[in-house]
Order: structure tokens, then C-alpha cells, then sequence
């Protein structure tokens, strides 16, 4: 990690690179992978992945993120394509069975039916294609609130009261189960942001060396279960089950 970078830089370093880590071998399985990045808004995880030489589409809602993806791409040298749609039309879209790699990542929590969007993103997979799929987790929100003195709040998430207001959380076990009964097996399961939000920000700006420690402990925990509670964030990677 560079001594340069900034320390809004370095702190999101440590949100992504757990992430970034489960994402290598499925987009090192061969050159010009065909990607779609659902909801990807202005492209900061598909123009990252065009730079390794797949072709990218970014499907989502918004016209101004897709012409922030546009104005991106072209200042990096990428080629990403921007289309207008949402997960109801997906396959519509891009095609059924057309796709090697989906991303779709913090987009579950905000979709009315989740089952459907999963039955969605299984439609457009190929046999041996790959779901990385991102969520917000239950059990975390429930803590955060807790330790800000939100008692109530954090009991109508522990609930699954708020979800109106503020989008669904899942539990790893629901989502799991969400992917089944989807179709989709479970290939690996990661845990994300154990402790970066909970680590003050003042200590990474201002201990040497803390940045990259964080870093470190972050991956030493990513697949270990019993971390997955505390996770602010739980990454699954799936593919059409057999």
C-alpha cells in the first residue's frame, strides 16, 4: 500500500480488498470473460475489471451513473458497455445464458423480491458461470446501532422491521438458502469488513503502519465462519448448481 495515498484511500483499501481477493480467481479463469455488473451505477468495480481485458456491461436503472461510467471509462482507456435496465428484464437485456461473470453487489438489499432477482441473475449465467453476490448483513447492522445507544433501532433490525426504510440484510444462512432455492450453489462464502467500521478512522490516518495491519487481520478472517456474524458485509460466490 503506497505511502501516497490519501487516507480516505487507504480506509477504503481495507473495505475492498477482501472482495477484490474472492474476485481474482473467477476472472483469472481466461482472458475476455463476458461480465455484467448489475446495478453497477458509475463503475468503479467494472471499469477495475475491463483493465484486466474482459468485455464489462453495466446494467443499471440510472442514466446519469451510466454517463458517469462513460466519462470514467474513457479517461482509464477501457471499453465498458452502459445499458438502461433492472433485474426484471435482465435476460431481456443481455440474454439468457450469455454471461460468464455477474456481479451484483449491494443491489439485493433493494430489490422488492429477492428470490426473483436471484432466479434472474441464475437466467443470464452460463453452465459454468459464476455469481458474485455482495449483501448487507443482519447481524452487524443490529451491533453498529447497539453500540451508537439506537436500542430501538437495533431492535427492529434484529427484527427485520426496517427493511422498508433502510433495504433488506440477510443473514448468511438466508442467503444461502435464497441461492438453492434460486438454483445456484454455493462455492465460497466470505466475510467483509469485520473490523474496518469499527476501527476509528483517526487511527488509521495517524498509527504507522495500522492501515496495512487492519488489512492483514481482515484476511485472515475472511473465511472463517465464526467471524461472518460481524461482518458488515457478506460476499458469496455461486454458480447454476449441477
Amino acid at each position: 500500500m503506497s505511502g501516497s495515498e490519501r487516507p480516505s484511500e487507504r480506509r477504503g483499501a481495507t473495505r475492498t480488498a477482501v472482495l477484490w481477493d474472492a474476485l481474482q480467481p473467477v476472472l483469472a479463469g481466461g482472458p475476455g470473460l463476458d461480465v455484467l455488473d448489475v446495478g453497477g451505477g458509475t463503475g468503479g468495480l467494472a471499469v477495475r475489471v475491463a483493465e484486466q481485458g474482459h468485455r464489462v456491461t453495466v446494467v443499471d436503472p440510472s442514466p446519469d451513473a451510466l454517463a458517469a461510467l462513460g466519462r470514467r471509462a474513457r479517461e482509464l482507456g477501457v471499453e465498458v458497455a452502459g445499458v438502461q435496465g433492472d433485474l426484471a428484464s435482465l435476460a431481456e437485456v443481455v440474454g439468457a445464458g450469455s454471461v460468464d461473470v455477474v456481479l451484483c453487489h449491494g443491489v439485493l438489499e433493494v430489490v422488492a423480491d429477492p428470490a426473483a432477482a436471484l432466479r434472474s441473475l441464475r437466467a443470464v449465467l452460463r453452465p459454468q458461470g459464476r455469481l458474485s453476490l455482495l449483501v448487507a448483513q443482519r447481524h452487524a447492522a443490529v451491533l453498529a446501532r447497539a453500540m451508537a445507544g439506537h436500542f430501538t433501532q437495533a431492535a427492529a433490525v434484529l427484527r427485520g422491521e426496517d427493511s422498508a426504510r433502510s433495504g433488506h440484510r440477510f443473514t448468511a444462512e438466508e442467503v444461502h438458502g435464497l441461492l438453492a432455492e434460486a438454483g445456484l450453489a454455493v462455492h465460497g462464502t466470505h466475510a467483509v469488513r469485520v473490523f474496518a467500521d469499527l476501527v476509528p478512522g483517526s487511527l488509521l490516518d495517524l498509527e504507522p503502519g495500522a492501515t496495512a495491519a487492519l488489512l492483514e487481520l481482515e484476511r485472515a478472517v475472511a473465511e472463517r465462519p465464526e467471524y461472518l456474524p460481524l461482518a458488515t458485509q457478506v460476499h458469496v460466490l455461486a454458480g447454476p448448481a449441477s
